[in-house]
């Protein structure tokens, strides 16, 4: 496997990303976007070089608070799928272009997969796209977004800045996986269930849209996890996802 570390999509010091590239000519890439509230968190994370050992992994950091304000944090997502579609191929063959992230980073990703105008800036689209992998994002418009506005964290705001706002019939959009633990952050759970409710809703084929509710499991604590033959579960649950939706 060859790493390259800390390579630069902007000229902030926390837009930096990581480059994991497996030993094979053809693979998927996956672009991955930590955790942390969008105040906390790095890339830097135990299954992802596991992961990249089936498939090339794009790490990244993004501007956070207190420094950064919205939609910084979305943009820079938009930069760093932008950086994989133009950089990758230079490594091997890319077969696929999948986007994910836990947590704040499944925030990021959930508002590239359905409100299209940050990918357009970089002329992507979801046609681009091979697969999101969502995991305990908030679909609604996120805490920490609700604190910069002054608003109790505690509301339930569905508005621009909110993934779910952007969902109706006249987009289409490729296979995703939405994952949430059954013990999940208060009302995370039963956000996401409307999340999947609201695709249900608009007449998307739930075929391609794959849920995971993690039994007995509380708020990303997968991401982490170690089964008895020493897998990361969290890099298995991301490749097995790229397996059944490969072209």
């Amino acid at each position: 496997m060859k790493v390259i570390k800390d390579v630069s999509y902007g000229a902030a010091s926390e837009q930096v990303l990581d480059v994991y590239i497996p030993d094979k000519d053809d693979f998927e890439v996956y672009v991955y976007f930590h955790g942390g509230g969008l105040e906390n968190g790095g890339k830097e994370l135990a299954f992802v070089p596991k992961l990249a050992e089936n498939v090339a992994v794009v790490s990244a950091d993004y501007r956070k608070y207190p420094t950064a304000k919205y939609p910084d944090f979305i943009e820079d997502a938009a930069a760093v799928v932008a950086w994989a579609k133009e950089n990758m191929p230079r490594y091997g063959n890319v077969t696929g272009l999948y986007v994910g992230g836990s947590s704040a980073g499944a925030y990021l990703s959930q508002m590239l997969c359905f409100d299209e105008k940050w990918l357009a800036k970089h002329n992507i689209s979801n046609i681009d796209i091979s697969g999101y992998y969502h995991a305990a994002g908030q679909p609604t418009t996120h805490f920490n977004v609700l604190k910069e506005r002054g608003i109790d964290t505690r509301r339930v705001i569905v508005d621009e800045a909110a993934p779910m706002f952007y969902i109706d019939d006249t987009k289409t959009y490729p296979p995703m996986e939405i994952v949430v633990s059954d013990n999940d952050r208060e009302n995370r759970y039963e956000q996401t269930m409307l999340l999947v409710s609201t695709l249900k809703h608009f007449g998307h084929d739930m075929t391609k849209i794959y849920l995971n509710v993690m039994e007995n499991s509380n708020h990303c604590d997968y991401k982490g996890a170690v089964d008895e033959n020493g897998r990361h579960i969290y890099a298995d649950m991301i490749y097995d996802f790229i397996k059944r939706t490969r072209n």
